[in-house]
């Protein structure tokens, strides 16, 4: 796991790649935010996750295995992301914050996404 990156990561920059092409500029990794989100858009209140379905549990998709391995650790371990992202979501609307939520599996289709994303971000 030590392999593993949480930062700069190739979906984050292949849905950094897709945002700058719609012309919106934004700050990666704010400190300041509860959870360090992806891509910030500071003027217009917006927050951009990028989550892998593996690590953050995407539901019904074919990437978020399990191992079969140590099977009680892992379910803790995805059990408590889950939760962790939640708890997050909830601080970041409290706060005033929209959030969005792209799913690696979902830059599979790219034209899609890239027109999910205008959606969120023009209102």
């Amino acid at each position: 796991m030590a392999a593993v990156h949480s930062e700069d990561t190739r979906p984050e920059m292949a849905v950094r790649k897709i945002v700058r092409g719609l012309g919106y500029r934004y700050r990666v990794h704010v400190r300041t935010l509860p959870g360090r989100p992806d891509l910030v858009f500071p003027a217009r209140r917006k927050i951009v996750f990028v989550h892998g379905c593996f690590w953050h549990r995407h539901r019904n998709c074919r990437y978020a295995s399990s191992p079969k391995t140590r099977r009680k650790f892992w379910e803790a371990k995805f059990a408590g992301n889950v939760t962790r992202d939640r708890r997050i979501v909830r601080e970041l609307k409290r706060m005033g914050w929209a959030v969005f939520t792209v799913w690696q599996c979902q830059l599979k289709k790219p034209e899609r996404l890239l027109g999910r994303l205008n959606d969120f971000l023009s209102n």
